[in-house]
């Protein structure tokens, strides 16, 4: 990942506004903040989660509060709780859902 040139901007993710967008089962509330081709969020999936579709977007991930699962197409899965985060690439065969059973809020870069 190489950031483009950007002023330093602080951000008071409660004040952005929330994007919804559901799940196979549940939703996900995006609060985004787009600079070139980096973006940055924080995601609020609500109890029963379950994306709808396979994500092969490179991100790096870290659990703010609550419990994700994360499933490779691979079959592999890894729970993460609050404190932890993965990162996958853009390439390689590393298409991942998400879901969670109670929630779970997390900050991402993609």
């Amino acid at each position: 990942m190489k950031l483009p040139p950007l002023p330093f901007t602080a951000v008071d993710w409660s004040a952005m506004p929330a994007e919804k967008h559901p799940g196979e089962t549940g939703f996900a509330l995006w609060r985004t903040m787009q600079t070139g081709d980096i973006r940055v969020r924080v995601v609020e999936y609500s109890p029963g989660y379950l994306a709808d579709h396979w994500c092969d977007r490179g991100h790096v991930i870290y659990v703010l509060a609550g419990e994700l699962e994360s499933e490779l197409r691979d079959g592999r899965r890894t729970v993460l709780t609050a404190g932890m985060g993965y990162q996958v690439s853009d390439f390689g065969d590393a298409a991942h859902r998400s879901s969670t059973k109670d929630g779970a809020t997390l900050f991402i870069v993609d």
